[in-house]
């Protein structure tokens, strides 16, 4: 009975899970939508997807699994999926997924089960890897219709101006409370620095100290937004943010000599207040809507001021990767700068972060696939009809002449095709050989043996530019030795080409250190070797390429025809072997040869008389002015067709794309998905970007605007408002700043005028708060960003410099043109930037103007980290290093301040130390010191004298600091 009673029991108990078991499987059918897809996608689209499929498997639709035999629908015994996530053992690692954390048991399961019922996949579903972030993402929704807050417990200040009103609403929030007004004397020096980058001057500051009308703030504002010196400082700013650099970058970094029309062009852009979307659409698009005019169209450097690589890769595969990555740096310039999205994580596959896919960057690819980095010529029509009104009848002279010229060379070389067989019988010898030539005769004695070259191989006319690796001058009988050898005594001379940043680079002293491979570079026609002593010789021999490593580059080009002489003094020579009996070395020498042997004295006077007025006529032409050549890039209609380029490689094109905007935008600013109906694409992508329904762009500027107020932006990663980026600390604030800046001016808004957004901006109780330390609040903010204080920043490495200029006297106001260098240029096969040791006073201009090549070390300015142009700095770092304090006291350019400053405050203070002093703080931090400094200071005068006080306070924290 008890027997019976157990499996009575065992029995119910069984069947119950199997009726359970059974409902739950008919009741919870596997739902692929959100079960299955997001598995696959979470766990093997990573590395398995269409475009990037390692080990060419994609499981990215139902197809593909079929095709690669991965699923058995119904057996999940023989799928092999299901065997790549499974182990045998609990302890070991399946063999899938390779990277990121197996797949759980529940996980397992439901593939198990999916398989189970057969693997159902909607037909047509693509599987894609998700995103951190999608359409949802805070940055890609429109403006918010947002008010200013009402915050009842704000003091009386705060509740007048918007701004105030969602800074106070966030202090409020976090229990923190704002800070009182800074000092005037404080206010006019934050403020100047601000909008002009310089100091304001003692007269200014006392007259706006002393100004107690309401309308003082307003005024000073205004004053500061028209001086020319606002260009300078915010069109740095944008200068750092798009990359501008005036040399090429990569591994030859040449310098480029005539980019600074776009910097005097942004300048001028800030200064005139131009309407940010104009300025837009200038920058993409300005050959397109105003070709002719020079002013617009140098906006176009915008695209070509980044890095490109010129070395001109001979290799196909290579040439077209490096043509990918010009064009990746124009997207991702354009990309950033304008509406702060990284859109160039999205070549190689779809965005790991945020809802950007290949497509959408293939699509700007083919907008941008037209620009070419380099010069062109910019003028205006008239200006072009005036040049060419002035060179037309000097280019028809011209072309008289070469037609004369070609006309006796005609009758010459018909000449020649019917005397060749007969000269062609004088050249017994074989040619010249790069790898060795060697010229044997009677045995003589000499002390001085020359080369001289009668053309050189890659053109028989010049004597020239061709290379020798080694010569050799052998003495005659047996023991034969090489007695040019420098060991031996022997010395080489022979104008060479110089390379600025290493002179012996192309030295004649190559061609007898016993060593092959370096060549002498010739700058002219003859090599000599003196032997150490008299000796009797019977061969000579050279080379350009002795060991053949070359093979036929232009790195070996050699000699044509060549003269070798000898001297006991080296004044009277005498022959002792030539070409003119050697077979030519290529068809070209070939018919140079035969074309001297038959011109009769006659045609070579007729040919010098005309050669001689064409170079006349050549100097005429050079002297008609030029038009301009600045590096606007050259642009043409992209024709394409277009297509993805599978893990970024333009070997594997995939499928193909239009000009089209930004597909994550499509619900927010829709205008067409081509672009390619809307004219020409860049002008229609710039008309996308600043597209009012777009809300990146103004969302972006905005941002720029206050963190270059308040030292970080509401979002403080200024080029990046995706995933990977910070969340705004006044969301609010940011869409309502935004919303401002685009509403047009009749409207109340500011019309996309930055001098608008200033003064609003400007007169908030934010801005002119203190900037005092407050224990209590920094423990709850350290980074001052809810706006508890005005935070301090330390002035940027121009900022610095051009204030030491401007208080000594010695800046130099010349705004625009070329810019001054703090380098020695040297360049050669490769470019040299090496640091002034000494400043002149043709350095004294604002740092703006500064030529600003890639990979230069600009000693003070680098120090404080002024960036390197070869990347896009749209916010600069703040370091603090030892090596600051000693640029401060120890550079030339300080010393140099210094001592200039002494002089002035001398002049200016007369002899009385107390005097000086004053003056010194005054021009120093804006302020007149305290009883206890300056005591302390005419002390240290007395002691030290007055060169060295300046150098002090130009080291001083409160002369480097605005607060």
């Amino acid at each position: 009975m008890e027997i019976n009673v157990r499996y009575t029991i065992r029995f119910a108990v069984v069947l119950s899970l199997v009726i359970c078991a059974a409902w739950e499987s008919r009741a919870a059918a596997v739902d692929f939508a959100n079960d299955v897809g997001p598995l696959i996608a979470r766990h093997c689209l990573r590395c398995h997807k269409p475009g990037n499929a390692q080990g060419d498997i994609s499981l990215a639709t139902i197809e593909d699994l079929r095709e690669n035999e991965f699923l058995s629908a119904g057996r999940p015994d023989t799928s092999h999926l299901l065997s790549l996530v499974t182990s045998s053992r609990e302890e070991d690692r399946p063999q899938m997924p390779k990277e990121g954390p197996p797949l759980s048991a529940d996980e397992r399961e439901i593939l198990r089960r999916w398989i189970i019922e057969g693997a159902p996949w909607p037909e047509g579903v693509v599987l894609k890897e998700p995103t951190l972030a999608d359409e949802t993402w805070w940055s890609l929704q429109p403006l918010a219709d947002v008010a200013p807050p009402d915050v009842p417990s704000a003091p009386a200040r705060w509740r007048s101006h918007p701004i105030d009103q969602f800074v106070f609403a966030e202090l409020n929030a976090n229990q923190l409370t704002p800070s009182p007004p800074a000092e005037r004397s404080d206010l006019i020096r934050r403020v100047t620095y601000d909008l002009l980058g310089l100091p304001p001057t003692p007269d200014e500051v006392a007259a706006f100290v002393a100004d107690d009308a309401p309308n003082a703030w307003d005024r000073l504002i205004d004053r500061l937004l028209n001086s020319p010196h606002y260009g300078e400082r915010w069109g740095r700013h944008w200068l750092d943010v798009i990359r501008f650099g005036e040399s090429r970058g990569f591994e030859r970094n040449e310098i480029i000599t005539n980019a600074w029309p776009f910097r005097d062009y942004v300048i001028r852009s800030f200064n005139e207040d131009k309407p940010f979307d104009r300025f837009v659409l200038e920058q993409l698009a300005g050959d397109i809507i105003a070709p002719g005019d020079p002013s617009i169209e140098v906006a176009t450097t915008f695209l070509v001021c980044g890095p490109y690589d010129d070395v001109g890769n001979q290799d196909a595969v290579q040439a077209a990767q490096i043509r990918a990555n010009t064009i990746d740096d124009i997207i991702r310039g354009t990309s950033e700068a304008f509406f702060g999205v990284t859109v160039g994580c999205a070549r190689c596959h779809d965005h790991k972060f945020d809802p950007i896919t290949q497509q959408d960057y293939y699509a700007l690819y083919s907008i941008f696939a037209g620009v070419t980095h380099g010069e062109r010529e910019v003028a205006t029509p008239a200006a072009r009809k005036e040049r060419d009104e002035q060179r037309a009848p000097l280019e028809r002279t011209r072309q008289k002449l070469h037609q004369q010229i070609a006309s006796i060379d005609k009758s010459v070389q018909t000449r020649a095709d019917q005397r060749a067989e007969e000269i062609a019988k004088r050249w017994t010898r074989p040619a010249l050989q790069r790898t060795l030539t060697e010229e044997t005769f009677s045995p003589i004695d000499t002390k001085f043996v020359r080369l001289i070259v009668e053309g050189a191989e890659e053109n028989p006319a010049i004597r020239v530019g061709f290379r020798i690796d080694e010569m050799e001058v052998w003495t005659s009988g047996s023991g034969s030795r090489n007695v040019a050898l420098a060991s031996a005594g022997g010395r080489a001379s022979g104008s060479s080409r110089v390379a600025q940043d290493f002179a012996a680079a192309y030295s004649a002293d190559l061609t007898n250190d016993g060593r092959f491979g370096a060549r002498w570079i010739a700058d002219g026609s003859e090599l000599t070797i003196e032997l150490a002593d008299v000796h009797a010789i019977d061969r000579v021999s050279f080379s350009s390429d002795r060991q053949g490593d070359a093979g036929d580059h232009s790195v070996a080009a050699f000699v044509s025809e060549y003269r070798i002489e000898a001297s006991l003094d080296g004044k009277t020579w005498r022959p002792l072997a030539d070409s003119h009996d050697r077979q030519p070395i290529n068809e070209t020498h070939r018919r140079h040869r035969l074309h001297q042997a038959v011109t009769t004295p006659d045609e070579r006077q007729q040919l010098s008389d005309l050669r001689r007025q064409l170079a006349e006529i050549n100097q005429q032409i050079a002297a008609v002015p030029a038009l301009p050549r600045w590096w606007v890039g050259t642009t043409t209609r992209p024709a394409g067709p277009f297509h993805v380029f599978l893990g970024g490689d333009p070997q594997k094109p995939g499928e193909e794309v239009s000009p089209a905007s930004l597909s994550f935008l499509k619900d927010v600013s829709p205008p067409d998905a081509s672009l390619s109906d809307n004219g020409p694409e860049r002008a229609a992508l710039a008309e996308w970007i600043v597209d009012p329904r777009n809300p990146l762009t103004p969302r972006v500027l905005a941002n720029r605007v206050w963190q270059y107020h308040f030292g970080t932006g509401l979002v403080d990663t200024p080029s990046d408002f995706g995933a990977m980026g910070s969340l705004p600390t006044h969301a609010a604030l940011l869409d309502w700043l935004a919303q401002e800046l685009i509403t047009p001016e009749g409207e109340g808004g500011c019309g996309w005028r930055l001098k608008d957004l200033h003064r609003l901006i400007l007169t908030s109780q934010a801005y002119q708060q203190k900037s005092a330390y407050r224990e209590e609040a920094l423990a709850m903010d350290a980074g001052s960003r809810l706006l508890w204080r005005y935070p301090p920043r330390r002035l940027s490495a121009e900022e610095i410099r051009d204030t030491m200029l401007f208080i000594t006297g010695k800046l130099d106001p010349t705004m625009g043109g070329p810019g001054f260098k703090l380098y020695q240029y040297l360049q050669d096969n490769v470019a040299t930037y090496v640091p002034l040791d000494k400043y002149g006073p043709e350095t004294y201009r604002r740092s703006v103007y500064h030529h600003n090549a890639r990979a230069s070390r600009i000693d003070l300015m680098s120090d404080f980290d002024c960036p390197d142009p070869a990347f896009a700095a749209p916010r600069r770092a703040e370091t603090t290093t030892p090596l600051q304090a000693l640029t401060l006291m120890n550079h030339q350019f300080t010393l140099d301040m210094a001592a200039a400053l002494t002089e002035r405050i001398e002049r200016d203070a007369g002899g009385d130390a107390s005097a000086q002093v004053k003056q010194s703080f005054v021009l120093a931090f804006g302020r007149l010191p305290d009883p206890g400094e300056l005591d302390s200071s005419v002390r240290f005068v007395t002691q030290y004298g007055f060169p060295a006080l300046c150098r002090v306070l130009l080291n001083a924290n409160e002369f480097v600091y605005v607060r």
